[in-house]
């Protein structure tokens, strides 16, 4: 698949888990037993740890068709650059999705400040960025979709593998947003650099 395609393929699937009418495909013993010699997901989901957000069910896919890498905050640290990185080399995958969510706790830890202790301070100053870019009085929900953008930048300036593959137009990084009572998931705009 193109990337286009690819992002057309994510939205029928939002689209259907929107309006409850997901698939259930490539979830049976038949599915199970043509990935034991490999994967080719077709898309790469960074996404929020929250249970809330299931990004399997919110493009109702089933086995083998995403990667996903999830921690708190939808963050970019080592471990989850690390695991795209793989994603994208080894398994050619050409889309990565950043998607932050509504009323997101790490985000707002980040907001609320103080110390949380060693690693959720490491965890949450790779939000920070995103809280010196807001404007005043921006909500949570501002600085969510922001931090999503910012990923996508921090994902290309981190990695020279995801760096290459944009540059050659093998890969493609979108933000974007899952709302929690609708299940909709908005795709953002870029940030200019």
């Amino acid at each position: 698949m193109t990337i286009e395609e690819i992002l057309g393929k994510l939205k029928k699937g939002n689209e259907n888990f929107v309006n409850d009418k997901l698939s259930h495909e490539n979830e049976d013993a038949a599915r199970r037993k043509d990935l034991v010699d490999g994967q080719d997901p077709f898309a790469i989901i960074l996404s929020c740890a929250d249970s809330r957000v299931v990004p399997e069910l919110a493009f109702d896919t089933g086995l083998g068709e995403l990667f996903v890498a999830r921690v708190a905050g939808n963050v970019a640290n080592t471990s989850t650059i690390a695991s795209i990185e793989y994603s994208v080399f080894a398994l050619k995958t050409k889309v990565i999705v950043v998607m932050g969510h509504e009323s997101c706790g790490a985000v707002g830890a980040a907001v609320k400040g103080g110390d949380l202790g060693h690693n959720l301070n490491m965890l949450l100053a790779h939000v920070t960025p995103a809280l010196e870019a807001a404007p005043d009085g921006a909500s949570v929900n501002d600085i969510v979709k922001i931090n999503a953008q910012l990923t996508v930048k921090e994902l290309i300036g981190r990695s020279s593998i995801l760096a290459n593959a944009v540059n050659a137009g093998d890969l493609a990084i979108v933000p974007a947003y899952y709302n929690f009572a609708s299940g909709k998931v908005d795709f953002l705009d870029q940030m200019e650099a």
